[in-house]
């Protein structure tokens, strides 16, 4: 049976729309009933723990002062379907846990990483980052679209992202500003406007003032343009890289899935594609199996489709 605490606790992260929390001392509780010999009641609990997981988010609508800066993604991706190196994983595991076990860390004066850093090339799994953190987390997921965020108003931009910080700590949640670098350039830098810098300071001070339940999260193509101020404001940086030959051929064997055929992989150029493109050439190799009436995807169409992405990509 559940104590007085775990009760208290459950009604406050209810009220609090804590789902983690509340999930977290759920399952505990559930432990608790196996331990018992209550098996049934502990895997009725279970059952209601994992259905809640799988909730598609309802897209709702944000702030509407921010006129559609802000969009509710829906939050999808696993941990378990990104292909990377075991460095970009050991982040993200521990920013994880960091999150889930945040009570615990406050008891001991310390706070979870909760405003990352997300760089490297496009299409390397920035943005499906964001999604796996929200969805492991059981929180909404919301893009801020700088190109709409920034208008040629002077101070109108500051505004903006003051409501936005507002609803930041109002609703919980996984926050990605992609394509940082509309704000986050040097400071420094000969083309730069005043009203650029003014915008990017006040950045830099909501984002350090934040104490919110939220996570934070910042992505850019070009870490080399970001202002070197950004950096200390943030908790941790993941690197994102172009996959490597293994990591090219793990991902082939994601995505055919049961469409792959009985051939190695090891012939198939991945280099200069990034984790994008490799997905895509194996969607367009599965639909063109679908459309001709086939069951499998051979080598040969599967270089064909990995040789045309890469075409493409030398062509922008």
């Amino acid at each position: 049976m559940a104590t007085a605490d775990q009760i208290k606790t459950l009604i406050k992260s209810h009220f609090d729309d804590d789902n983690m929390r509340f999930s977290t001392v759920a399952l505990q509780i559930a432990a608790h009933e196996a331990k018992q010999g209550h098996g049934t009641i502990a895997d009725e609990i279970k059952k209601l723990v994992d259905r809640s997981k799988t909730k598609v988010i309802a897209l709702k609508p944000f702030n509407e002062n921010l006129n559609g800066s802000v969009l509710e993604m829906e939050a999808k991706e696993k941990l378990v379907n990104l292909i990377s190196n075991d460095g970009v994983k050991n982040k993200i595991n521990r920013i994880l846990l960091e999150f889930k076990q945040r009570e615990k860390l406050k008891k001991h004066g310390l706070e979870n990483r909760r405003k990352i850093l997300l760089s490297g090339p496009p299409g390397t799994g920035k943005t499906m980052t964001a999604s796996i953190f929200a969805h492991e987390l059981q929180l909404p997921l919301y893009v801020i679209l700088m190109d709409k965020l920034v208008t040629k108003f002077m101070g109108e931009t500051s505004v903006k992202l003051r409501m936005l910080f507002d609803n930041i700590t109002e609703k919980q949640g996984v926050y990605l500003f992609d394509e940082f670098d509309a704000i986050g350039g040097e400071r420094n830098l000969g083309n730069d406007v005043g009203e650029m810098r003014r915008i990017l300071n006040s950045f830099l001070q909501m984002i350090e003032q934040d104490k919110s339940r939220s996570l934070v999260i910042s992505a850019t193509n070009n870490l080399d343009l970001l202002d070197q101020a950004l950096f200390r404001r943030f908790d941790d940086v993941i690197h994102y890289n172009l996959p490597t030959k293994e990591e090219g051929i793990a991902l082939i064997e994601n995505k055919l899935g049961r469409y792959k055929g009985k051939y190695k992989l090891d012939k198939v150029i991945t280099e200069g594609l990034s984790h994008a493109d490799i997905t895509q050439a194996c969607l367009d190799a599965v639909k063109s199996v679908v459309l001709n009436d086939k069951e499998k995807v051979d080598l040969e169409l599967l270089k064909l489709m990995m040789d045309d992405k890469r075409q493409s990509y030398s062509t922008k």
